[in-house]
């Protein structure tokens, strides 16, 4: 990790941003590149839209689905994972007394969803409820898979849950479920670029992610795998004139999320060059920077955990690059607004009666970062125990 790798991004150097996982950050190669792709557009837009555009995607799908580990056509670009969520919950195919499967820890837009999906079906939602801390992945295997019941048809898991940060053990979940019938949907929204992943792999009948977050590629890029015998089901939330193409190519999947609609589809044609760039900026390339936003993850926890005297919540298996770290009892709105006050940009937020703190890890972050935060940690708990005296 270095310091002086922030100058490829165009964040603000008079802050310590210690949230990279909430919105990611584009780098500054790749915002030009945007740019440039804006002003074409602009220039010739027929040209742009229905000459250039197409192959272009299917250029940019081609290196996503090889980071990835993916076959093309059973990946298409969707704007986040929230996205990607929503189409297959609207695709499935439901019937009244169905039960969905979700876990405490998930993104709350896609909780959102499935309450939503769940009201229009009459399904029935089952919650694992994983303790927070924990001290082994076990428990939430096992939290997970004592929820099935002969009515659940789909299971909705993170595989890094976002308020908590475990990287939950999905690898270990999904195929008993799959043994059970229970088909497997992962928000994989902070995964790519975080993990090494191989979808082809990973065993699940629908997986979706950001490319916004770790892999730094611009606000709007995401993408949606599905499994080729499930493709015929998923539809995007949005139709348009992909649904009317008479033979299309590759598939009418790939067809219909490619045009949903006169969009700026130049999140997506970037994504290529962020993992390009990105990959550029350590010697070893991919596996280097997540192995070292892991390890750098790892630390900062411990660098609080031990400023708290506490100890870790978590195994360090279940962490990636980010990390949650639960707080003495308080408001979390007012510590935020302490530590933004001092230049530190992390989240601090409320979950499941706990007020808990998250660090984010990318290349730009070094240890002094989260040493300073600590200190000011610190000194935002003593000024709450002044305060209650």
């Amino acid at each position: 990790m270095d310091k002086e790798l922030l100058r490829y991004w165009t964040l603000d150097s008079g802050v310590t941003y210690l949230n990279h996982g909430s919105y990611g950050a584009v780098l500054s190669v790749v915002q030009e590149h945007q740019n440039e792709l804006r002003r074409r557009m602009e220039e010739q837009p027929i040209d742009f839209m229905v000459r250039q555009l197409r192959p272009a995607l299917d250029e940019a799908r081609l290196i996503l689905a090889s980071f990835l580990g993916a076959q093309p056509n059973d990946l298409v670009f969707v704007n986040n994972a929230t996205e990607g969520v929503n189409s297959v919950l609207r695709s499935f195919p439901w019937e009244a007394g169905d039960r969905v499967l979700v876990t405490d820890h998930g993104y709350q837009a896609c909780r959102n969803a499935v309450d939503f999906v769940a009201g229009q079906f009459g399904l029935e939602v089952d919650v694992a409820e994983i303790p927070f801390p924990l001290v082994s992945p076990d428990i939430a295997v096992d939290q997970v898979l004592e929820m099935v019941t002969p009515r659940t048809r789909l299971a909705l898991l993170d595989h890094v849950t976002s308020p908590t940060a475990l990287v939950l053990p999905i690898d270990r979940m999904i195929p008993v479920l799959r043994s059970e019938g229970v088909r497997v949907l992962v928000d994989g929204a902070h995964a790519p670029g975080m993990l090494p992943l191989n979808l082809n792999h990973v065993g699940a009948d629908y997986y979706t992610g950001n490319c916004h977050k770790w892999m730094c590629a611009p606000k709007g890029a995401g993408f949606l795998w599905v499994r080729e015998d499930c493709q015929d089901e998923v539809r995007p939330v949005s139709i348009s004139h992909g649904a009317s193409e008479g033979s299309p190519e590759p598939s009418r999947f790939v067809e219909e999320f490619s045009w949903k609609g006169t969009d700026d589809f130049t999140p997506w044609l970037c994504v290529p060059a962020a993992i390009a760039a990105l990959d550029s900026l350590a010697s070893g390339g991919w596996p280097d920077i997540m192995q070292a936003n892991r390890k750098m993850a790892l630390e900062a926890r411990d660098i609080l955990c031990t400023a708290l005297s506490i100890a870790p919540p978590a195994p360090d298996a279940m962490i990636g690059a980010i990390a949650s770290i639960p707080l003495p009892p308080g408001d979390p709105e007012l510590f935020y607004s302490q530590l933004l006050s001092l230049g530190i940009e992390v989240p601090v937020f409320s979950w499941n009666d706990l007020r808990i703190l998250r660090v984010s890890s990318q290349l730009y972050n070094v240890r002094d970062d989260y040493e300073f935060l600590a200190q000011n940690v610190m000194l935002a708990a003593g000024s709450e125990e002044v305060d209650v005296k």
